[in-house]
């Protein structure tokens, strides 16, 4: 077997093979090497210490230096090269309590998380591979090197980055590794919210997001996302559904297209149902008033998290609008434009298909169609460039000032007015027409009064 080193990894292991020290490249960057994929990075480890490592390099940065890691730079290019190492013991599942150095590249190997990241490779000796990750690539298994407890013990992320693989490989998890992750599983709760976000992101950015339920099963929602394990135990009796809540966010996933703002939100979008829920006389359920909850509920367990401002706002936006129906027609679509923002509009319609797609098969058809119609319409505004916010409105605070109003709440209320008056018509988006002064005093202004 051989694999393409990338020129500046191949000149470090060159450069250390020279000066008398082994070195490999190790972990994730093998493993996506054998299955064709580019890896991201290109890690090294060695039997040289840091100090070692960093008299042999011009250029090198301390990143990781007190568990053995230094960063040696080639151009604009960071690759990390470790010494091979033994952790202590770990007394906070992340952290070891000491770490020593090996020159063992096996002891080293020992301690990594899953037999797939477990392989190191050099064109002078091969594929290293002393715990089966080549036939476990090959099974599509997901297994833990050595003992899974002792593992996940050691770091009870890798609780977390199990599933994450087996949704991203689309693999299986083998039976003693999950036995392991529902026993530990409440262990998480010592995770940095931090570390947990970074899981979550890349499991519903894979290409099998479904997977989420796998998360369920094994116990790990309960932990770090339990208001999906309330949407699990959710049902939903109701002529326009045929899944629970919880079955019907997984298809949902299933749904929409690879992007994480979408994807975070067809996760969130019915978290709002469970507390909502009510059963008429007939036993049929309803979830009045379940989008606005649940677009609360998205901004707090986004915050909870640790998400960036940016990404709470609009998934919670997303989350607060995804069940409205709109009219096709263009007034309706601009109004809802304005409404919902420019930006997040058009990504309405992703998550009208995915949700109902996810829904029972009853009107499905007409429900499509008036997802196609309104798209029309919105593009139809959009190609025209019609206004649809204050931004693309002909008249200004400084044109309501040259006429003698004052910057105040009367003026916002009169842009607002305009506005209004815009978006039932986009032709009346000239200064001549919003300006003109018996409107603007007897429409615009006596609304104000």
């Amino acid at each position: 077997m051989k694999i393409e080193i990338p020129k500046n990894a191949k000149m470090i292991l060159d450069t250390m093979h020279e000066a008398g020290y082994e070195a490999y490249i190790v972990g994730g960057c093998v493993r996506d090497a054998i299955l064709g994929k580019e890896p991201s990075d290109w890690d090294i480890t060695t039997n040289a210490l840091p100090a070692q490592v960093k008299e042999l390099f011009r250029r090198t940065i301390d990143t990781g230096i007190e568990h053995g890691t230094v960063t040696v730079m080639a151009g604009k290019e960071g690759y990390e090269v470790t010494t091979y190492r033994i952790d202590g013991k770990y007394e906070d599942s992340r952290h070891p309590s000491e770490v020593t150095f090996t020159r063992d590249l096996l002891e080293d190997m020992k301690r990594r998380d899953f037999t797939i990241n477990a392989m190191a490779y050099n064109e002078e000796e091969g594929l290293v591979d002393r715990f089966g990750g080549i036939e476990d690539l090959n099974n599509r298994i997901i297994r833990c090197v050595g003992e899974p407890t002792e593992r996940f013990t050691e770091d009870a992320l890798r609780i977390m980055r199990a599933v994450r693989f087996a949704a991203q490989l689309d693999y299986d998890i083998e039976e003693k590794t999950v036995a392991a992750i529902k026993e530990l599983s409440p262990t998480l709760k010592k995770i940095s919210a931090e570390r947990i976000q970074t899981e979550l992101v890349k499991l519903l950015t894979s290409d099998h997001p479904e997977k989420i339920r796998l998360a369920y099963e094994l116990g790990i929602t309960a932990v770090v996302l339990p208001e999906f394990d309330r949407c699990m135990e959710t049902g939903q009796n109701n002529i326009h559904h045929m899944y629970n809540v919880g079955e019907h966010t997984v298809v949902a996933l299933e749904n929409i297209r690879n992007d994480k703002l979408l994807r975070l939100t067809m996760l969130m979008h019915d978290f709002g149902k469970p507390a909502t829920m009510t059963i008429d006389e007939e036993g049929v359920t309803h979830f009045k008033g379940h989008a606005a909850l649940g677009s609360k509920m998205a901004k707090d367990i986004l915050k909870r998290l640790k998400f960036d401002r940016d990404t709470m706002d609009r998934v919670s936006n997303l989350v607060k609008y995804h069940d409205d129906r709109y009219e096709p027609s263009p007034s309706v679509i601009r109004r809802a434009i304005n409404r919902v923002g420019e930006e997040d509009f058009p990504l309405l319609f992703d998550i009208r298909y995915a949700d109902t797609m996810a829904q029972s098969t009853y009107m499905r058809q007409e429900k499509l169609l008036l997802i196609e119609e309104t798209r029309k319409v919105y593009q139809d505004i959009i190609d025209k460039k019609d206004c649809v916010s204050l931004k693309s409105l002909a008249v200004n605070g400084k044109d309501l000032i040259s006429l003698g109003i004052k910057p105040s709440k009367q003026m916002g209320d009169i842009l607002k007015a305009m506005l209004e008056d815009v978006l039932e018509d986009p032709s009346r988006n000239t200064k001549d027409y919003l300006l003109e002064p018996e409107r603007l005093r007897n429409k615009y202004m006596k609304d104000q009064t």
